[in-house]
């Protein structure tokens, strides 16, 4: 039943916002077919506002409802815990886990939760980017590094890269109602988990953990598209 309901939410953003908002995404790179049939992590990148479940409106259906099974993601602390916002993520993505921005127990807690058939969705910069481009605190919006202790544990399968062209013209954070029928704009990247890992096999664990960071740090800083709209 809790998955029926997730999947009636997760269908109900994807027809609202076509309705109301015009798509434009775009794959930058090779990709096999049916990329999103071989998804295990998924990699939001430019976080700018909590209405970002608009993007959904690029999935299919299928995919969905796999997701409203198997999705696994880690979500701020901050966030499910307020009342309205964090209930509807809670019942959107039921297996979806409070984690603090602290080295404590909930982050291990989290990986421990990864099962095989898991399909993870994470928006690795831990933060929203502000209008002025930087994070609530005036710093820069950086990749952190939890995204490469999940891969730690993916030997197959596909990352796929979900580059936001930003939603400040929709909603700022702080902001309560969204603008309506803008355009929202995503570049996406697929790259194969194994002959990614592959890479950086040779280095330490550390090295390693740096090294996918920073790759990733780059496509976030050159991939994401540029959204003209204010």
């Amino acid at each position: 039943m809790q998955k029926i309901i997730a999947f009636i939410i997760i269908a109900s953003v994807k027809v609202l916002s076509h309705l109301f908002y015009r798509g434009n995404f775009k794959w930058i790179t090779p990709t096999p077919p049916n990329p999103w049939d071989k998804a295990r992590l998924v990699v939001f990148l430019n976080h700018t506002s909590l209405y970002e479940p608009l993007f959904i409106q690029h999935l299919s259906f299928s995919f969905l409802w796999q997701l409203s099974e198997r999705g696994n993601v880690p979500g701020a602390d901050v966030t499910l815990d307020r009342p309205i916002v964090g209930r509807f993520w809670k019942m959107m993505l039921p297996n979806i886990s409070s984690i603090s921005r602290k080295k404590d127990e909930s982050w291990t807690k989290y990986l421990n939760s990864i099962k095989p058939d898991s399909i993870i969705v994470i928006a690795p910069e831990g933060r929203m980017k502000r209008p002025g481009g930087l994070d609530k605190f005036g710093k820069k919006m950086t990749v952190k590094g939890g995204v490469a202790d999940i891969l730690e544990s993916l030997n197959e399968g596909g990352m796929i890269l979900c580059l936001s062209g930003g939603l400040h013209h929709v909603q700022t954070p702080g902001q309560l109602l969204p603008r309506l029928f803008k355009t929202i704009s995503m570049n996406l990247v697929y790259i194969d988990i194994k002959e990614y890992k592959e890479k950086f096999q040779a280095l330490s664990p550390r090295e390693r953990k740096m090294a996918i960071t920073q790759d990733l740090q780059v496509h976030l800083e050159k991939d994401c598209p540029t959204n003209s709209e204010t």
